[in-house]
């Protein structure tokens, strides 16, 4: 087990600010259901030793934040790092911490791996819901040793089949709702 606390970090106001600047459709194919399991994929690999979950459970929700199209959009992790940075002061992140999820923001579509367990398993995190655009994660491109096994692979691509939002996206519970009622839906 790691030695991070795996408490929820994300509130629902820093995702209600992301939200107001969000560009694309809110429930797309990189959208507010990718981040929830984007997120919920972090948790699982944040079993591993070293992974520190907090980084995680943030580059959820920004690692695409700013993107600009559902397609090619090679600038848009740097895009996200930046955001991040414009948040920090809703971020409880170390400053070491932070500066691991701005590498993992701007590397997450261009650097293969990393040498930092935490930057990897938010790659991972990621990679593992690639089915919601028609790929099986393959564990040639993934990092992690956990993210690697058959079964974790199989979990995530299920998983990212089902295009809705899970019942506590990042953990909160009354999220779900808000979110909902925002996109008067």
């Amino acid at each position: 087990m790691n030695d991070h606390s795996n408490s929820i970090s994300i509130t629902i106001e820093l995702l209600e600010k992301i939200k107001q600047q969000y560009c694309l459709k809110w429930y797309g194919t990189h959208g507010v259901i990718h981040w929830s399991r984007v997120y919920e994929n972090g948790i699982k690999l944040a079993e591993q030793d070293g992974v520190n979950s907090n980084v995680v459970q943030f580059f959820s929700i920004f690692h695409d934040s700013r993107r600009r199209n559902e397609s090619t959009d090679n600038n848009h992790g740097n895009r996200g790092a930046q955001l991040a940075l414009e948040m920090r002061a809703g971020i409880t992140l170390s400053d070491e911490d932070f500066s691991l999820l701005i590498i993992a923001c701007r590397l997450h579509t261009s650097a293969r791996t990393h040498h930092d367990i935490t930057v990897q398993a938010c790659f991972d995190s990621d990679r593992l819901d690639l089915g919601r655009v028609g790929t099986m994660p393959d564990a040639e491109f993934l990092c992690t040793p956990m993210a690697k096994m058959p079964d974790i692979i199989e979990w995530g691509y299920n998983r990212s089949l089902i295009h809705r939002l899970p019942d506590q996206p990042f953990g909160l519970s009354m999220y779900k709702d808000r979110v909902i009622r925002l996109d008067g839906i």
